[in-house]
């Protein structure tokens, strides 16, 4: 038995004995243009499994991964012959409806969330709110179309379909940089930090807004 395997069926069992339930989502969506399957623990390791057709992609979902310390298992075939958007886009709504589920009533949470992360010379920063109100504003300064095989706008709208899936509040910015590549890694690493602290629990079993509701609050 490996040890991440032993350190998740640890949680497990001593959150189960404290009773608290552990966060898990499970999403199958299936379209013409893409099949996907997402498994999501928000209570992990960091551990990944993905393999979404689109190389630079998996790298910034392990990345995303490892620094939010959830675990994610994420398979997608696609109409990558088309291009990268259908794939890039269904895994972002995937995995938002993954994190929407796994969260269940968003109470005993710290809710907001805020990270600066470098990578080199470039440095982004994030800012989460469980807010149940969508609403996603990146810009990470991209100066080159692809970084591998994704175009670099599809990175940008992958946030927008997370966070418009899971019902958050998202503002992910790049503030300087040079490389394209440390751009992109620096800003998931610093949206991966901001989630962590989000849905970090509090100690309370209490909803953290003053209308009572985190659910649908248009």
């Amino acid at each position: 038995i490996n040890a991440e395997y032993m350190g998740h069926f640890l949680s497990v069992y001593f959150f189960s004995r404290l009773g608290i339930v552990m966060r898990h989502g499970n999403v199958s969506r299936g379209t013409k243009e893409t099949s996907i399957t997402l498994a999501l623990d928000i209570d992990g390791q960091g551990t990944a499994d993905v393999s979404t057709g689109i190389g630079f992609l998996d790298h910034m979902l392990t990345a995303l991964t490892k620094h939010s310390r959830m675990n994610l298992t994420l398979n997608c075939v696609g109409d990558l012959h088309v291009d990268d958007h259908h794939t890039t886009e269904d895994c972002g709504l995937a995995l938002g409806q993954a994190f929407k589920q796994a969260l269940g009533e968003p109470r005993g949470i710290r809710r907001f969330g805020e990270a600066h992360c470098p990578l080199d010379e470039a440095v982004a920063r994030a800012v989460v709110d469980i807010s149940g109100r969508p609403s996603a504003h990146i810009d990470l300064q991209f100066t080159c179309e692809r970084i591998g095989t994704v175009t670099t706008e599809m990175l940008e709208h992958f946030m927008e379909s997370f966070a418009t899936a899971a019902g958050i509040t998202l503002h992910v910015d790049v503030l300087k940089g040079t490389n394209n590549h440390h751009k992109s890694e620096a800003a998931f690493k610093a949206l991966a930090v901001a989630l962590r602290m989000a849905v970090s629990r509090d100690g309370t079993t209490d909803v953290p807004s003053t209308k009572g509701t985190l659910q649908a609050s248009l």
